[in-house]
Protein backbone atom coordinates (compact mmCIF):
# COMPACT_ATOMS: atom_id res chain seq x y z
CA UNK A 1 0.00 0.00 0.00
CA UNK A 2 1.30 3.33 -0.90
CA UNK A 3 2.96 5.39 1.59
CA UNK A 4 0.90 8.38 0.99
CA UNK A 5 -2.39 7.03 0.84
CA UNK A 6 -1.41 5.28 4.41
CA UNK A 7 -0.74 8.78 5.71
CA UNK A 8 -3.79 10.29 4.06
CA UNK A 9 -5.64 7.34 6.14
CA UNK A 10 -4.46 7.83 9.40
CA UNK A 11 -4.81 12.01 9.05
CA UNK A 12 -8.38 11.19 8.43
CA UNK A 13 -9.12 8.93 11.69
CA UNK A 14 -7.13 11.33 13.70
CA UNK A 15 -9.63 14.03 12.95
CA UNK A 16 -13.07 11.37 14.04
CA UNK A 17 -14.27 11.19 17.50
CA UNK A 18 -12.40 8.73 19.94
CA UNK A 19 -15.55 6.26 19.91
CA UNK A 20 -15.00 5.66 16.02
CA UNK A 21 -11.23 5.72 16.12
CA UNK A 22 -11.80 3.12 19.02
CA UNK A 23 -13.98 1.17 16.48
CA UNK A 24 -11.67 1.12 13.80
CA UNK A 25 -8.76 0.01 15.70
CA UNK A 26 -10.35 -2.92 16.97
CA UNK A 27 -12.04 -4.01 13.67
CA UNK A 28 -8.95 -3.41 12.05
CA UNK A 29 -7.16 -6.46 14.44
CA UNK A 30 -9.29 -8.77 12.61
CA UNK A 31 -7.88 -11.12 9.99
CA UNK A 32 -8.44 -9.71 6.55
CA UNK A 33 -9.47 -6.53 8.04
CA UNK A 34 -7.47 -4.00 6.47
CA UNK A 35 -8.01 0.14 7.14
CA UNK A 36 -10.45 0.77 4.41
CA UNK A 37 -12.51 -2.11 5.60
CA UNK A 38 -12.43 -1.19 9.03
CA UNK A 39 -13.64 2.30 8.50
CA UNK A 40 -16.85 0.94 6.06
CA UNK A 41 -17.71 -1.37 9.36
CA UNK A 42 -17.57 1.25 11.92
CA UNK A 43 -19.53 3.72 9.21
CA UNK A 44 -22.08 1.04 8.98
CA UNK A 45 -22.15 0.18 12.58
CA UNK A 46 -22.97 4.15 12.84
CA UNK A 47 -25.46 4.06 10.24
CA UNK A 48 -27.89 0.89 11.64
CA UNK A 49 -30.47 1.38 14.26
CA UNK A 50 -29.41 0.73 17.92
CA UNK A 51 -31.21 -2.19 18.24
CA UNK A 52 -28.58 -3.89 15.43
CA UNK A 53 -25.68 -2.55 16.94
CA UNK A 54 -26.86 -4.12 19.99
CA UNK A 55 -27.35 -7.53 18.98
CA UNK A 56 -23.69 -7.48 17.63
CA UNK A 57 -21.96 -6.48 20.60
CA UNK A 58 -24.52 -9.03 22.42
CA UNK A 59 -23.38 -11.71 19.43
CA UNK A 60 -20.03 -11.39 20.62
CA UNK A 61 -20.09 -10.96 24.16
CA UNK A 62 -21.79 -14.21 24.13
CA UNK A 63 -19.26 -15.97 22.31
CA UNK A 64 -16.81 -15.16 24.99
CA UNK A 65 -19.16 -15.67 28.08
CA UNK A 66 -21.55 -18.68 26.86
CA UNK A 67 -19.20 -20.77 25.21
CA UNK A 68 -16.53 -22.92 26.17
CA UNK A 69 -13.98 -25.76 24.76
CA UNK A 70 -14.86 -29.52 25.31
CA UNK A 71 -12.98 -30.85 27.95
CA UNK A 72 -12.09 -33.52 25.76
CA UNK A 73 -12.19 -32.48 21.95
CA UNK A 74 -11.54 -28.84 22.19
CA UNK A 75 -14.75 -28.33 19.72
CA UNK A 76 -17.03 -25.16 20.68
CA UNK A 77 -19.62 -25.75 23.61
CA UNK A 78 -22.20 -24.66 25.62
CA UNK A 79 -21.20 -27.63 28.39
CA UNK A 80 -18.33 -28.90 29.65
CA UNK A 81 -18.40 -32.25 27.52
CA UNK A 82 -19.72 -31.86 23.95
CA UNK A 83 -22.14 -33.95 22.40
CA UNK A 84 -19.94 -35.74 20.14
CA UNK A 85 -17.61 -36.95 22.96
CA UNK A 86 -20.79 -37.49 25.22
CA UNK A 87 -22.59 -39.75 22.49
CA UNK A 88 -21.45 -43.54 24.08
CA UNK A 89 -22.30 -45.01 20.91
CA UNK A 90 -19.62 -43.44 18.50
CA UNK A 91 -15.87 -44.92 18.02
CA UNK A 92 -13.76 -44.13 20.73
CA UNK A 93 -10.58 -45.47 19.66
CA UNK A 94 -10.65 -43.63 16.49
CA UNK A 95 -10.08 -39.68 16.85
CA UNK A 96 -10.01 -37.39 13.55
CA UNK A 97 -7.53 -33.94 14.32
CA UNK A 98 -8.78 -31.27 12.33
CA UNK A 99 -7.29 -27.23 12.05
CA UNK A 100 -10.55 -25.90 12.65
CA UNK A 101 -14.48 -26.39 14.51
CA UNK A 102 -16.68 -25.77 11.19
CA UNK A 103 -14.09 -28.90 9.86
CA UNK A 104 -16.14 -30.72 12.30
CA UNK A 105 -19.36 -29.94 10.68
CA UNK A 106 -18.04 -30.87 7.65
CA UNK A 107 -16.87 -34.48 8.72
CA UNK A 108 -20.48 -34.87 10.55
CA UNK A 109 -22.29 -34.69 7.46
CA UNK A 110 -19.96 -37.02 4.88
CA UNK A 111 -20.90 -39.38 8.15
CA UNK A 112 -17.75 -39.93 10.29
CA UNK A 113 -18.92 -42.07 13.42
CA UNK A 114 -15.30 -41.30 15.58
CA UNK A 115 -14.42 -38.62 17.92
CA UNK A 116 -12.42 -35.27 17.20
CA UNK A 117 -10.00 -33.46 18.05
CA UNK A 118 -9.96 -29.69 17.43
CA UNK A 119 -6.44 -27.67 17.09
CA UNK A 120 -7.76 -24.49 16.91
CA UNK A 121 -4.82 -23.37 13.98
CA UNK A 122 -1.83 -24.36 12.52
CA UNK A 123 1.99 -24.36 13.23
CA UNK A 124 2.78 -20.98 11.56
CA UNK A 125 5.85 -19.25 13.17
CA UNK A 126 5.56 -16.35 10.89
CA UNK A 127 2.25 -15.45 12.43
CA UNK A 128 2.93 -16.83 15.95
CA UNK A 129 1.16 -19.94 16.39
CA UNK A 130 3.57 -22.25 18.20
CA UNK A 131 2.75 -25.67 19.85
CA UNK A 132 1.58 -23.71 23.09
CA UNK A 133 -0.60 -21.51 20.97
CA UNK A 134 -3.05 -24.51 19.86
CA UNK A 135 -4.60 -27.20 21.41
CA UNK A 136 -1.35 -29.94 20.48
CA UNK A 137 -0.74 -30.60 24.62
CA UNK A 138 -4.43 -31.31 25.17
CA UNK A 139 -4.09 -33.93 21.93
CA UNK A 140 -1.01 -35.73 23.31
CA UNK A 141 -2.26 -35.78 26.67
CA UNK A 142 -5.41 -37.61 25.21
CA UNK A 143 -3.64 -39.51 23.89
CA UNK A 144 -1.39 -40.98 26.94
CA UNK A 145 -3.88 -43.41 28.34
CA UNK A 146 -4.01 -45.48 25.27
CA UNK A 147 -7.43 -45.55 24.27
CA UNK A 148 -6.95 -43.77 20.70
CA UNK A 149 -5.79 -46.62 18.52
CA UNK A 150 -5.74 -44.65 15.46
CA UNK A 151 -4.98 -40.55 14.63
CA UNK A 152 -6.51 -39.54 11.42
CA UNK A 153 -4.52 -36.44 10.62
CA UNK A 154 -7.03 -34.07 8.92
CA UNK A 155 -4.79 -30.89 8.28
CA UNK A 156 -4.50 -29.20 4.79
CA UNK A 157 -1.75 -29.84 2.21
CA UNK A 158 -0.40 -26.56 2.75
CA UNK A 159 3.16 -26.22 4.68
CA UNK A 160 1.79 -25.32 7.82
CA UNK A 161 -0.47 -28.14 7.65
CA UNK A 162 2.06 -30.38 6.54
CA UNK A 163 4.28 -29.38 9.10
CA UNK A 164 1.39 -29.68 11.64
CA UNK A 165 0.76 -33.30 10.94
CA UNK A 166 4.46 -34.11 11.26
CA UNK A 167 5.09 -32.04 14.44
CA UNK A 168 1.81 -35.04 15.80
CA UNK A 169 3.22 -37.71 14.14
CA UNK A 170 6.75 -37.20 16.19
CA UNK A 171 5.23 -36.56 18.96
CA UNK A 172 2.66 -39.59 19.48
CA UNK A 173 4.37 -42.33 17.14
CA UNK A 174 5.35 -44.07 20.15
CA UNK A 175 2.00 -43.58 21.91
CA UNK A 176 -0.96 -44.20 19.31
CA UNK A 177 -0.45 -47.54 17.37
CA UNK A 178 -1.96 -46.33 14.18
CA UNK A 179 -1.49 -42.73 12.70
CA UNK A 180 -2.64 -42.21 9.07
CA UNK A 181 -3.32 -38.83 6.96
CA UNK A 182 -6.53 -38.83 5.26
CA UNK A 183 -6.27 -38.97 1.56
CA UNK A 184 -5.83 -36.33 -0.95
CA UNK A 185 -6.56 -36.87 -4.29
CA UNK A 186 -9.14 -36.22 -7.13
CA UNK A 187 -12.58 -35.00 -6.29
CA UNK A 188 -15.62 -36.55 -7.95
CA UNK A 189 -15.79 -35.54 -11.72
CA UNK A 190 -12.94 -33.61 -11.71
CA UNK A 191 -10.91 -33.83 -15.39
CA UNK A 192 -7.30 -35.53 -14.83
CA UNK A 193 -5.82 -33.19 -17.37
CA UNK A 194 -6.71 -30.35 -15.74
CA UNK A 195 -5.27 -31.37 -12.33
CA UNK A 196 -2.15 -29.96 -10.38
CA UNK A 197 0.91 -31.83 -9.90
CA UNK A 198 0.57 -32.27 -6.03
CA UNK A 199 -3.20 -33.52 -6.49
CA UNK A 200 -2.16 -36.26 -8.75
CA UNK A 201 0.69 -37.50 -6.40
CA UNK A 202 -2.02 -37.82 -3.72
CA UNK A 203 -4.08 -38.93 -5.80
CA UNK A 204 -1.65 -42.04 -6.79
CA UNK A 205 -0.53 -42.53 -2.76
CA UNK A 206 -4.01 -42.79 -1.82
CA UNK A 207 -5.66 -44.77 -4.40
CA UNK A 208 -7.29 -47.98 -3.36
CA UNK A 209 -8.84 -51.45 -4.89
CA UNK A 210 -11.39 -50.77 -8.07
Amino acid sequence: MPEKFITAILSFVSLLPPQIQKAIEEFSKLPGIGPKSAERLTFHLLRSSKASAEGLGGALLALKHDLKYCSVCQMITLNPVCMICDDRTRDRSTVLVVEEPLEVVAFEKAGFKGLYHVLHGVLSPIDGMGPEQLKLKELIDRCKDGSVKELIIATNLDVEGQATAAYIKQRLSSVVPSITRLAHGLPMGADIEFADQTTLKEAIAGRRNA
